[in-house]
């Protein structure tokens, strides 16, 4: 199982260079609306491999990021200090969007339609998650598992998923992410 959290770790890190290596569009590196200084730019890029340029927010209770304005594309080691999320990070934070927000953001319409995919609905309201992805309403206990659900909906340890940034994929014991450049990262028993 460790070997496993480790192989899935290797990989959200080297998507993450990745992904954000091939777009340096933006002059510095803005997370949570901060840009961050060159010590913590240089940590980044000691446990990622790069520090990109751009604009992205961070969920520092989950793990979760994404582009600035959309959904999240993966998740990194959890509690950094990169700043504040704001309800606005993923383009809604008026409840509008929706409804749905999750440590205090308002999540973009893909993850909402991930989430039905996995559950079937999902009630508008606010609720936590944790750095172990279990999660309930805001201020109750847990009552969800999101590793469970994404398990048992890609019928056992495995996955395939394409998103918007590239696909994923995962057997249980060869991970890997494939960005639409056509750069590819594996890790694990592959």
């Amino acid at each position: 199982m460790t070997k496993l959290l480790g192989a899935k770790r290797a990989l959200m890190g080297a998507a993450f260079a990745i992904l954000f290596a091939a777009s340096s569009a933006h002059a510095q590196l803005v997370v949570n609306g901060t840009a961050l200084n060159e010590e913590t730019r240089a940590a980044l890029a000691s446990a990622y491999g790069a520090a990109p340029d751009g604009a992205y927010w961070y969920d520092a209770a989950s793990g979760l990021w994404g582009v600035d304005k959309g959904p999240s594309v993966g998740r990194i080691l959890p509690g950094l200090p990169l700043g504040a999320l704001a309800a606005t990070a993923s383009g809604g934070g008026d409840g509008k969007l929706t409804g749905v927000f999750i440590n205090g953001r308002e999540i973009h319409p893909q993850e909402f339609a991930l989430l039905v995919q996995m559950f079937g609905y999902v009630n508008p309201g606010r609720y936590w998650l944790g750095a172990n992805l279990t999660g309930g309403y805001e201020g109750g206990p847990a009552i969800f598992d999101l590793r469970a659900a994404a398990k048992a909906n890609a019928g056992g340890d495995g996955y395939n998923r394409n998103t918007l940034f590239g696909g994923l994929m995962s057997d249980g014991a060869c991970s890997g992410y494939l960005h639409p450049s056509g750069a590819t990262v594996m890790t694990g028993d592959c």
